[in-house]
């Protein structure tokens, strides 16, 4: 079973790399842009089938080592 995880920074802390890529984009012509914020993707597959429990524990390695709870949230789809 295949699994999406997003990772993005919450929308109250600042996101200075997001900046330096529009600000970038800006210079290169791309005048249209509002923001960018910049985030994480990981891909994880898990040897199980029952999928209720498959989320819970990709949810448990989120909160245990790939995401910063603090400064960020996370979202989980099935693929």
């Amino acid at each position: 079973m295949k699994f999406s995880i997003t990772v993005t920074l919450k929308k109250d802390v600042l996101d200075p790399q997001g900046k330096v890529v529009k600000n970038t984009l800006v210079n290169m012509g791309m005048n249209n842009l509002k923001s960018i914020r910049q985030g994480k993707h990981f891909e994880i597959e898990v040897n199980e089938t029952d999928p209720i429990f498959a989320e819970k524990k990709v949810d448990e390695m989120c909160k245990k080592l790939l995401v910063n709870l603090i400064i960020e949230d996370y979202k989980i789809n099935r693929i």
